[in-house]
């Protein structure tokens, strides 16, 4: 490879940069609901015809986004290749439907006008979950990732913040 050239020049390359996608998308996450966080407490300066929680759908779109590119493209992926990770990610789908859950909460309390208290105790719900989630996934599909030979461009297996 080329210095400076961030393209994949190998499949090896092209599957250790897989697993680092996947962590680099979770760090993203993390910092969309920092993002929404501060954007509820008026950090940001409103302007016109901006809603200032707009980082709050953002950032909930972004995670369903991510979940559903999971469910649908890298999950059956890895399950094909590796069938005893099937109870693995049945937690984690299970773990992506609390979460779409609790956003539609957050949307919900959104749309009602909520105040900055209650749409906090929301993304605190969301982070725990979302949080553990990470963790978990991290450490039962990263190695997997690194080997397995995944079809498909990361951006539909993992959503768009790839």
């Amino acid at each position: 490879m080329i210095e400076g050239d961030t393209s994949i020049s190998s499949d090896t390359d092209r599957l250790v940069a897989f697993s680092t996608q996947l962590r680099n998308v979770h760090q993203r996450l993390r910092k969309a609901l920092d993002l929404a966080r501060r954007s509820i407490d008026g950090e940001f300066e409103e302007t016109d015809g901006q809603d200032l929680l707009l980082f709050c759908r953002g950032f909930c779109s972004a995670l369903s986004g991510h979940h559903r590119s999971e469910d649908g493209g890298l999950f059956p992926q890895v399950i094909a290749e590796h069938p005893g990770l099937k109870p693995v990610i049945a937690n984690l789908m299970t773990d992506h439907n609390m979460l779409e859950h609790l956003i539609g909460q957050l949307t919900a309390a959104m749309d009602s006008g909520a105040g900055p208290d209650e749409l906090h105790r929301h993304l605190d719900g969301i982070s725990a979950v979302m949080e553990t989630h990470f963790r978990y996934e991290e450490s039962q599909l990263l190695v997997i990732l690194d080997a397995l030979a995944i079809e498909g461009e990361p951006a539909q297996l993992l959503g768009d913040l790839v």
